[in-house]
């Protein structure tokens, strides 16, 4: 399995893979695909970053800036996308890796995630109660610190997500 960043020549396959991945998703509201695709025509696909095996895309991780108490730096993981019979083989967790470490590079503050703590919970991130999004339950919205001062206030994501 090769991760690399997208290339234009991706979208099409990182939708369909995304409008899949979330058909039975128990959170997912069927507008992931349609996310990546705004976030990207928007220009606030800080990381967008394939799984590709034997030529096909297995899976897909995109990150975009967040503010948190209206100041920038942050960025929030999401969405992540695995093919259905590829799942449980450690593709989305190679995918966030590679993602955090890219954004590391960057100079990011940190990242945000929405998502269940004890899986995001392998690769650092924690809940805040300082750190908050409007309308969700405090424990499962987490946040993992790169660098810099401890952030506070209401997570703002691009509008790409409608929120």
């Amino acid at each position: 399995m090769k991760i690399r960043p997208e290339t234009p020549a991706d979208a099409p396959a990182i939708r369909a893979l995304t409008t899949a991945a979330f058909l039975d998703a128990e959170h997912g509201d069927g507008n992931e695909a349609a996310i990546v695709d705004r976030l990207r025509d928007g220009g606030a696909l800080a990381v967008s970053l394939v799984a590709e095996q034997d030529g096909a895309l297995v899976g897909h991780a995109a990150f975009s800036p967040v503010t948190i108490g209206g100041r920038p730096g942050w960025y929030g993981l999401g969405p992540v996308s695995v093919r259905a019979d590829r799942r449980r083989q450690g593709i989305a967790g190679a995918l966030i890796e590679a993602g955090l470490l890219a954004l590391k590079a960057r100079g990011a503050g940190g990242c945000v995630v929405l998502g269940n703590p004890a899986y995001y919970g392998r690769f650092g991130f924690a809940c805040d109660p300082a750190v908050t999004l409007a309308g969700i339950p405090p424990g499962f919205f987490m946040r993992l610190r790169f660098r810099g001062g401890q952030p506070a206030g209401a997570v703002a994501y691009h509008p790409a997500f409608g929120v």
